[in-house]
């Protein structure tokens, strides 16, 4: 127990940047086996067998659920899309002015930005054809792999997470930030199978790859915390005077 305790310890000290990194690696190692996957057809009966399973049986245009289960998921996958992404971007970059806080903000940009422009030259690299088992029931112009939902929500809610994370001195309210933040990248990323405009592999490489850019960042944004700190002291010494 004293060992576990003083593990726990260092851990805590260090921000949790190890465990952070691991996961980092281990994203990053999942894109890399699923780019290797998909490249030599390996993924090809699993993504057709999950995207048909989302399809009434008769006929794959009819997505399974009642009515309102479809315009959930075309409102969920929206915030998921460039429009959304970037008005919360542009939205907390704002604030993140306000406040003067130009190390997040320029990790902000630089997460969410890079994450762009990384999906569109991954997207050009592999140049994957949408699914066509199945009726797309939402708009769909850019190649399919990975997905620009999965991957650029991941990137833009995780690391606006992790951000906010950093104002908080509750452990409490940090875990749920970031779990909130998973989830949120989660059905999105379902909800684009769902609709039938990406594969799942798609998917799970989208989320793969945007979980290891955002943890990145994250560890970026950990070791940007002395900004943090100055602001409390800051607002401490106004509260004083």
């Amino acid at each position: 127990m004293p060992a576990l305790k003083r593990i726990g310890t260092a851990i805590e000290r260090t921000g949790f940047q190890p465990l952070i990194a691991l996961f980092c690696l281990s994203s990053a190692l999942v894109f890399a086996h699923l780019v290797e996957e998909v490249a030599e057809g390996g993924t090809a009966a699993s993504d057709r067998a999950i995207l048909l399973a989302f399809r009434t049986a008769k006929d794959p245009s009819i997505p399974i659920g009642p009515p309102w289960l479809l315009q959930s998921a075309i409102d969920i996958s929206a915030l998921g899309g460039f429009t959304v992404i970037w008005f919360l971007t542009i939205a907390a970059s704002g604030f993140l002015i306000l406040a003067r806080r130009w190390r997040a903000l320029f990790i902000l940009l630089a997460a969410i930005g890079g994450a762009s422009l990384l999906n569109t030259a991954l997207k050009l690299s592999f140049h994957r054809e949408r699914p066509e088992i199945a009726a797309h029931l939402a708009q769909s112009w850019s190649a399919s792999f990975p997905s620009g939902h999965a991957m650029i929500s991941a990137a833009a809610y995780m690391t606006i997470a992790a951000i906010l994370a950093q104002t908080q001195t509750s452990k409490a309210v940090r875990i749920y930030l970031v779990s909130l933040a998973v989830l949120v990248t989660m059905l999105i990323g379902v909800s684009r199978i769902y609709l039938g405009v990406h594969w799942p592999s798609d998917v799970a490489a989208g989320w793969s790859a945007g979980a290891a850019w955002a943890l990145c960042f994250w560890i970026i944004t950990r070791k940007a915390a002395p900004e943090t700190k100055d602001a409390e002291a800051a607002l401490q010494k106004d509260a004083g005077g």
